[in-house]
């Protein structure tokens, strides 16, 4: 596991970073068949897929073979639910053909919803359990919160310890906003060749340092099979 650091100016340039790996994963798997990438929620991701969908990124991109999955979702009953699916929906539009958008179930209770999801995965893996020389995902898009969790995993709660199953329910949040969420687990986060953390803003800057003294967080723990490459605006790495 090769895990590594660059410096971007601004969030800009980090989401400029992370699409451009996005398009080489993409063009290297130039053989028929399926990619599956897995998308995370926030203000940077929210940059880098406008620019996956704009002029300069949108034709580099093989939209037909294209799957997209998430890492985690807000679910329940309030306006919060299913905020990550909307992210990308608005963001893609009619780039991502019938099918080809997974997203969590938001509607039913958060146990049910992960049940769900991880039945989906299983069923686009072709398995119940990872095989270590076979990916679930070509590519894992993170982010880091303020407290260092990434995706819904936050420090000090069972879900960020989970070693078995692939999707977790998060009934309660560690951080605002504080509804009932839905996440993968660590094993299938880093069921893939390349994951990138997304790192933007001097409020990251405290949990980086925690990350950098040797700190038990979840964000820590989140390790690809194969490279984990962490893109930090200026602002985040101080």
């Amino acid at each position: 596991m090769i895990a590594h650091h660059e410096v971007l100016p601004d969030p800009d340039a980090v989401a400029r970073a992370a699409a451009e790996r996005l398009v080489a994963v993409a063009v290297a798997r130039a053989k028929p068949g399926r990619i599956g990438i897995c998308l995370s929620g926030g203000s940077t991701p929210k940059l880098l897929y406008r620019l996956l969908a704009g002029p300069e990124f949108r034709e580099a991109l093989p939209w037909e073979r294209l799957h997209w999955f998430f890492g985690d979702e807000r679910v329940g009953d309030g306006p919060e639910a299913g905020s990550n699916r909307r992210l990308a929906q608005d963001a893609f539009g009619d780039l991502v053909p019938p099918g080809h958008l997974h997203p969590i179930p938001t509607d039913g209770t958060p146990q049910a919803d992960a049940e769900a999801y991880a039945a989906k995965l299983q069923a686009w893996y072709g398995a119940d359990r990872l095989d270590p020389g076979r990916p679930l995902f070509d590519l894992v898009l993170l982010g880091l919160g303020e407290d260092g969790h990434t995706a819904s995993l936050f420090p000090g709660k069972p879900e960020a310890r989970e070693a078995a199953a692939w999707v977790v329910a998060v009934p309660e949040a560690g951080l605002a906003p504080f509804v009932p969420r839905v996440s993968l687990t660590l094993p299938a986060l880093a069921a893939t060749p390349l994951i990138l953390f997304l790192v933007t803003g001097a409020g990251k800057r405290a949990p980086l340092a925690r990350l950098a003294a040797g700190e038990d967080l979840p964000s820590g723990h989140a390790k690809a099979w194969g490279e984990t490459v962490w893109l930090l605006d200026e602002a985040a790495a101080g």
